[in-house]
C-alpha cells in the first residue's frame, strides 16, 4: 500500500502535467510553477503532521510530527517571503493539483487508522513522501529553477528534507 502510494507521488511529482514531462528547456517548469509545487509539498506535510499530532500514540511519532510541522511551516514562510520579494505569483499546475488530490486521499486513509497502526502508517508515509519529494527536488525542481534565490531556498529545503527522511526512517525502525 505504501510502496504504491510512494510510486504514485513520485510519478505525480516527476511526470504530472506537461511542465515536468519533457526533457527540453521549453518543457521545464517555470519558477512560479516550481514555487507552487514546493509550497504545496510543504502544506501536504504540514497537514499530515497536524493529523499525526491528534492521532499518534507513540511519543516518538508525536515528536517527529512536531518537527515536521515546525520545519515545513518555517520553509513555507520563507518561500512566501521570497515570492513576495520577487513579486512572483505562484502558479497552480497539474503537478501541484495531483499532489493535493493524492494527499487528501492519503489523509482520509490514515484517518481510518488508530494507535500503533496509525503510527506505523504515518511514519511509513513520511519516509515514502520525503524520498519522492527529495528526488523531485534533486532531479527536476532545483535544476529547472531559473532564479538564484529560489534555487538556493530549494537547496536549503532539500538538506532539511533529507534530514526528515533520515529521521522518519529512524522512527520507522523503532516502531517495528
Amino acid at each position: 500500500m505504501f510502496i504504491r502510494w510512494s510510486a504514485a507521488v513520485a510519478a505525480a511529482i516527476l511526470l504530472s502535467g506537461p511542465a515536468l514531462q519533457g526533457a527540453s528547456a521549453a518543457d521545464k517548469p517555470t519558477d512560479p510553477q516550481i514555487a507552487h509545487i514546493a509550497y504545496t509539498a510543504g502544506v501536504i506535510d504540514i497537514n499530515a503532521a497536524k493529523q499525526a499530532q491528534k492521532k499518534a500514540k507513540s511519543k516518538e511519532v508525536k515528536a517527529f510530527a512536531e518537527d515536521m510541522l515546525r520545519d515545513h511551516e518555517a520553509v513555507n514562510k520563507q518561500a512566501l517571503a521570497l515570492v513576495k520579494k520577487l513579486n512572483v505569483t505562484p502558479e497552480d499546475n497539474d503537478t501541484s493539483k495531483a499532489l493535493s488530490k493524492q494527499a487528501s486521499d492519503k489523509l482520509a486513509e490514515l484517518d481510518k487508522l488508530s494507535g500503533a497502526a496509525f503510527d506505523k502508517a504515518y511514519v511509513a508515509n513520511e519516509v515514502a513522501y520525503h524520498k519522492a519529494v527529495n528526488g523531485a527536488l534533486e532531479t527536476q525542481l532545483i535544476p529547472s529553477a531559473s532564479n538564484a534565490e529560489l534555487k538556493s531556498l530549494l537547496q536549503t529545503g532539500l538538506k532539511i528534507f533529507q534530514g526528515h527522511q533520515q529521521h522518519a526512517e529512524h522512527v520507522a525502525a523503532e516502531l517495528k
